[in-house]
């Protein structure tokens, strides 16, 4: 396995650009006229879906969270720390009820008032509506009380230790009861509308979003006129506009290109730790091959998850055999930075499992890991396995991803924008895997089950260190690497990127400005 130990190619999936000020494509108005400051973010995909109740996904989320706001924001610095949204305040007031109060004068980009109403359709309608894709995560909340014009209760079906963090992410922004109810759904995807520092101008799918400040913006005046998400999935021609200014910032430096941006003159590198877990999720479907646990431990023993970081992604992560890492309550310190890597012994439970002469699988992948991807199917081939690399492109692997059609494994990456093990351990549940890994442990279901429901923090982490003791023996998913996320700057932006991956088009500045 020496060969796979000198790859150096691309890192892992999601990216940011932001583009300049003055001059480049960005740029600025007509000659002689005012500078338009424009800031340009590039993702590896394009924006899912203006629905912000059904879509799952981070990089979505991440332009999302510049039009739409939480009632409670995370602290950048520590997303567990919850801070004050369109809530000025809030408390428990008993088991099941939180009451908030809400910020007064705020309007949606529409001209409506913002009031307790729009909490409530928001709420209730991820709540009830089992067909969106984020239902799981808020199916507990039984009702939302209007108390006032500006205070609602948010009544919960059982005890809810974390509704704080799940008021905090993706579903949660604030929608316009009146204008969602008036122009539908389709009528809103074509024109959203939330209360956030930047409007909606326009989507040129697989190109890019506009978005222009809100110039009545309750909060900070808007830093930029302009704010530009572009899709850009190619990494050497992200890496190009970066070093060519046309891009202000670009993630997803391939190891190869790191020292390129370090030396430019014109840009600088960054990193930051994620709480995103890469993963192989593995079919247990009665019939597969996978079926076998035998064969799943020599899944995992196969791979050396360490050469693939070093390697592959340039060091930018760290090998676990857990769904979540540290800083997440529930975090288990034996199963990260673990190295399990044992290739001989990976044949020998072939042969035990009844493949003495190793057994056919296909690995499915979306394009923005294909590096990665290619990697594993190396290793898993020098243990016996007779891989089929199956790389597909994004809509065509979410697809896959929502119909449940996966064959043995598929690589995913899967982050945590709620800071708690819930998001990512609550898809073991047997009803929730069902038709996805087909996985089902009793105790597994009871711990977490018990979990979801317990408001003391010390009982809750046992639980969870206790479930994901029995998942890394289970393995319905092969836990492979905590990610770091790397970025190329270019030297007029200000930029410190956040461990929950936003991208808050006001927390980046010109440092002319500063």
């Amino acid at each position: 396995m020496k060969q796979l130990r000198h790859i150096s190619i691309v890192w892992f999936a999601f990216i940011l650009i932001a583009t300049g000020c003055s001059g480049g494509t960005s740029g600025s108005k007509e000659e002689g006229a005012q500078q338009e400051k424009v800031l340009t973010i590039g993702n590896t995909i394009d924006n899912v879906t203006f629905d912000i109740h059904n879509h799952g996904n981070t990089q979505t989320e991440s332009i999302h969270v510049n039009i739409f706001e939480y009632l409670v924001k995370k602290d950048g610095d520590d997303p567990r720390k919850k801070l004050p949204g369109l809530a000025v305040s809030w408390e428990r007031t008993d088991d099941l009820t939180w009451r908030f109060k809400l910020k007064e004068g705020v309007k949606f980009h529409n001209g409506d008032p913002f009031t307790a109403a729009d909490v409530k359709f928001t709420l209730e309608r991820v709540a009830k509506d089992k067909s969106l894709v984020d239902y799981s995560s808020y199916s507990n909340i039984d009702q939302v009380n209007v108390i006032d014009e500006f205070t609602v209760d948010v009544i919960t079906k059982e005890p809810d230790p974390i509704l704080l963090a799940r008021l905090s992410r993706i579903s949660s922004g604030i929608l316009p009861a009146a204008y969602f109810e008036k122009v539908g759904v389709k009528g809103f995807m074509d024109d959203p509308v939330g209360t956030g520092p930047y409007k909606f101008s326009k989507w040129i799918k697989d190109d890019r979003i506009e978005l222009v400040k809100n110039t009545d913006y309750h909060g900070e005046k808007p830093n930029w006129d302009r704010v530009v998400f572009r899709t850009i999935p190619e990494s050497t021609t992200r890496i190009s506009e970066l070093l060519t200014g046309s891009i202000d910032i670009a993630v997803i430096i391939p190891p190869g290109d790191i020292q390129r941006v370090k030396d430019s003159g014109s840009t600088y590198y960054v990193d930051k730790e994620s709480a995103r877990v890469q993963s192989l999720l593995v079919r247990q479907t009665p019939g597969t091959v996978t079926e076998n646990p035998k064969v799943r431990e020599a899944i995992e023993l196969a791979i050396d998850k360490k050469a693939v970081i070093d390697n592959v992604l340039g060091g930018a992560g760290v090998p676990t055999q857990e769904a979540i890492g540290p800083g997440i309550l529930g975090h288990s310190p034996e199963l990260f930075n673990t190295d399990i890597y044992n290739v001989e012994r990976a044949k020998q439970l072939l042969a035990e499992a009844g493949y003495p002469d190793g057994v056919e699988l296909t690995l499915s992948s979306p394009a923005s890991t294909k590096e990665v991807a290619e990697t594993l199917a190396a290793y898993l081939t020098e243990a016996s396995f007779k891989v089929n690399l199956e790389i597909l492109e994004q809509t065509q692997y979410k697809q896959r991803d929502n119909s449940n059609t996966f064959k043995e494994l598929a690589l995913q990456g899967k982050g945590n924008s709620m800071f708690e093990a819930p998001l990512q351990l609550e898809i073991f549940i047997t009803e929730n895997a069902a038709g996805q890994t087909d996985y089902s442990n009793k105790e597994v279901d009871e711990l977490l089950k018990a979990a979801a429901t317990n408001l003391n923090d010390e009982e809750r982490a046992e639980q969870y260190e206790r479930a994901q003791a029995i998942l890394a023996q289970d393995r319905p998913r092969i836990f492979l690497y905590q990610n770091k996320f790397n970025y190329g700057v270019n030297n007029r932006i200000d930029f410190t990127p956040r461990t929950d991956e936003m991208f808050y088009a006001d927390d980046i500045k010109l440092k002319e400005d500063e």
